[in-house]
């Protein structure tokens, strides 16, 4: 009994929660040179930055499952880590007008899905009522990631694919129609809850 929380500790610093600590490590890295002056080579690194740092957030999370190395940190960390990361690159590239016009909409609409879930998860927890992630979520995240991967690579990326811009607000806006019916989704199951409650 008296190792279990020197094993919790132990796990804090394993690869999973290393992973998650890069990723959270990341978001200001992307933030900074996505307000660099334009030049390719920041956009490109900014998509490498960024893609290495989306990649991990499966790895984390499977490796922490198949080597039995969950913490409470690391379930906590996780989804911030997620969130930080696709809020940054949003306000960024709003900021930077690679998001403008009707499109800013898209970005609020998944903005204000992820503060709503975070809150209603939180509520759900208190009540020891766990939500489990849906496939349709995990698309719509992985969507979300694609998206935000195309306007990262912004004016650099047109250089090499034409409308690369096109295609990445095309699907932040599919991303956005996810956000909605997931979002539905987990409020109606929070609201059933609620009721009972």
């Amino acid at each position: 009994m008296t190792d279990a929380p020197a094993r919790r500790k132990s796990h804090n610093f394993s690869l999973p929660n290393l992973l998650t600590y890069g990723r959270v490590a990341a978001v200001p890295v992307v933030a900074a040179l996505l307000m660099w002056p334009a030049e390719d080579w920041a956009r490109w690194t900014a998509l490498g930055v960024f893609s290495v740092a989306a990649i991990t957030d499966f790895f984390d999370g499977y490796l922490a499952r198949v080597w039995s190395q969950q913490s409470s940190l690391g379930q906590m960390l996780d989804p911030i880590a997620d969130k930080l990361l696709v809020a940054v690159c949003l306000l960024m590239l709003s900021a930077t007008s690679a998001i403008d016009g009707a499109s800013v909409w898209a970005a609020i609409i998944i903005l204000t899905r992820e503060i709503l879930v975070s809150g209603l998860r939180e509520y759900l927890a208190a009540l020891r009522v766990s939500v489990p992630v849906t496939r349709v979520a995990k698309y719509k995240t992985t969507l979300q990631l694609v998206a935000l991967g195309f306007l990262i690579a912004g004016p650099a990326g047109e250089k090499v694919l034409p409308y690369t811009e096109l295609i990445g607000l095309t699907l932040l806006w599919g991303a956005a129609l996810l956000t909605l019916y997931t979002g539905w989704d987990y409020m109606r199951a929070g609201l059933k809850h609620m009721t009972d409650e």
